[in-house]
């Protein structure tokens, strides 16, 4: 996944700057982001704080890695499947 030039606190101070009263178009110009952009940091990170989006990533990335993790069990219990059904 691509790395985010932004960090949290970023994105978090140009949730509460919109909050605040400012316009979208003319806080995307300042940040040189496009408003789809921001549209999607509302919908992903509206009303939480620093803290809950650090550990919304955490999860992310702890279940990206149980994901992978049980990828690579069921395939090696396939190959076990198929060379017990083997006739010897």
């Amino acid at each position: 996944m691509k790395k985010s030039r932004f960090t949290d606190s970023q994105i978090m101070d140009a949730l509460k700057r919109v909050e605040a009263g400012l316009a979208v178009p003319e806080l995307c110009r300042d940040m040189g982001i496009s408003s789809a952009t921001f549209y999607k940091w509302r919908a992903k990170f509206g009303g939480m704080d620093t803290s809950m989006m650090a550990r919304m990533k955490e999860l992310e990335a702890e279940n990206a890695r149980l994901k992978k993790m049980y990828a690579e069990e069921r395939l090696k219990a396939e190959i076990l499947k198929e060379a017990m059904a083997k006739k010897w």
